[in-house]
């Protein structure tokens, strides 16, 4: 499970453990980290969970968020990053490590992993590098595969193998399917546009897929089959 471990001036101060799919930092009270100083804004960023995957987004705070020394806006988090606000220092911390599969990018005439010789999947951008992060338990849940309905590409299959799979255009719209122990979860991103599922927008909450739903992302139909 990822944690967040601040510290001031090298010395720590507290130790978060994130449980929550959305967890708010800040200075005012009603954040979940508060951090009580004139430099933090009041609601200065937050953190959201997609999967095993934890995502840090400024919240167009005063002064800035930082990763590592870099200004960002919203960032894919790696184990034992620093998160910079003000003259605070956050560590993020995972316990276990395991290998995730890159974006699966469907693009027209090229073969999805899965089907006869694997394509080099194109690399994400650097704000959203392939994750590395603790495998979730799936259980016994049915492994799903998604069928693509558009384009160059209708009619392939592509096999759900991974815990997270992330699919789209990077730098156009990206979403993410996580198995999980009650089932597979669909959750955008990036893009400012939304993906759909059944013609219904995803917001910030992840959708329970079931079988049969038919996702939009980037131009293209995919319909989520599970048995």
């Amino acid at each position: 499970m990822p944690k967040l471990v601040v510290s001031l001036d090298g010395v720590v101060i507290k130790e978060v453990q994130l449980t929550k799919d959305k967890t708010t930092l800040g200075r005012r009270p009603y954040n979940d980290i508060v951090i009580d100083n004139l430099a933090v804004s009041g609601e200065h960023a937050v953190l959201q969970m997609v999967g095993q995957d934890v995502y840090i987004e400024d919240q167009n705070s005063t002064n800035g968020t930082y990763i590592n020394g870099r200004a960002v806006k919203k960032q894919l988090l790696q184990h034992n990053d620093t998160i910079e606000i003000g003259k605070y220092k956050i560590k993020y911390l995972v316990e276990d490590n395991a290998d995730y599969e890159k974006t699966m990018i469907l693009k027209p005439g090229q073969t999805p992993p899965g089907s006869m010789a694997r394509p080099t999947a194109p690399t994400m951008p650097s704000s959203f590098p392939p994750s590395g992060f603790g495998g979730l338990a799936a259980g016994t849940v049915p492994q799903a595969s998604i069928k693509v309905l558009s384009g160059a590409a209708a009619g392939r299959e592509v096999v759900l193998t991974k815990v997270v799979t992330t699919v789209g255009k990077p730098g156009v719209q990206v979403a993410s399917i996580t198995k999980r122990p009650g089932g597979y979860v669909f959750a955008h991103v990036e893009g400012n546009a939304r993906p759909t599922v059944n013609g219904l927008p995803v917001h910030a909450e992840p959708v329970h897929l079931k079988d049969g739903d038919v996702i939009e992302l980037a131009g293209t139909q995919m319909q989520f089959m599970q048995p």
